[in-house]
């Protein structure tokens, strides 16, 4: 969704975390605003992992060995970086800085740990939701029905997220995804009313000046 009024004076991009337990139904939620807004991207992670059937290198992820990923941790190319299921996960800082400057906005899906990194170096630039599930065991039944991790797998990650969701108040909105339709349009409604802000519209004071003056 796109709102012609927050794009007529220019401003700074956001940062938008989205993070949940996994099986919440974050990833779809990213994809569906991704494809609804054109001036939102996806920021792509860097991670060790293998990847899964259809992952692209580049477009999913940057897919590279623990020795790289290490290599540009030391070297602070990352925003933040996480272990995460015996994988490393970070975030590229060059690509998302660039985005910013040009008044772009930059999706994260990211776990807690990523979001409280990122808290620390770029508050002001940062819009974080966590996404719940309307209860536990809808939270396993949508694991094990998505059928892309073994049962041990999906037992490790319901054991994590009881920790997962602890965090959820260091968020600034939380969402339960009841249902994918409706949570969509509240992503949405959060994302429009943060480019609102008066602090990110680096464009309005020129602008009250302009009008003001009657020019």
């Amino acid at each position: 969704m796109k709102s012609p009024a927050v794009n007529r004076i220019p401003r700074r991009g956001l940062m938008f975390v989205v993070s949940s337990p996994s099986g919440a139904g974050k990833t779809t939620l990213c994809n569906r605003l991704l494809q609804a807004d054109p001036d939102l991207s996806l920021s792509v992670s860097a991670t060790t992992r293998k990847p899964r059937p259809g992952e692209r290198d580049g477009v999913d992820y940057h897919f590279i060995d623990q020795d790289e990923f290490l290599r540009m941790r030391e070297t602070g190319a990352f925003l933040e970086s996480a272990k995460v299921f015996d994988n490393y996960y970070g975030t590229p800082k060059a690509q998302v800085e660039e985005a910013l400057s040009s008044g772009k906005d930059v999706l994260f899906d990211i776990d807690w740990q990523g979001a409280q990194q990122l808290g620390e170096i770029a508050r002001d630039d940062l819009v974080k939701v966590f996404i719940l599930p309307p209860s536990r065991d809808e939270l396993e039944r949508r694991l094990h029905t998505r059928a892309q991790d073994s049962a041990e797998v999906v037992a490790a990650r319901m054991a994590k997220a009881d920790s997962e969701i602890s965090h959820w108040a260091e968020y600034d909105y939380v969402v339960l995804n009841y249902e994918l339709d409706e949570s969509e349009a509240l992503l949405q409604s959060i994302l429009v009313a943060e480019r609102l802000k008066r602090t990110r519209q680096i464009g309005l004071g020129a602008k009250v000046k302009a009008i003001i003056e009657g020019s």
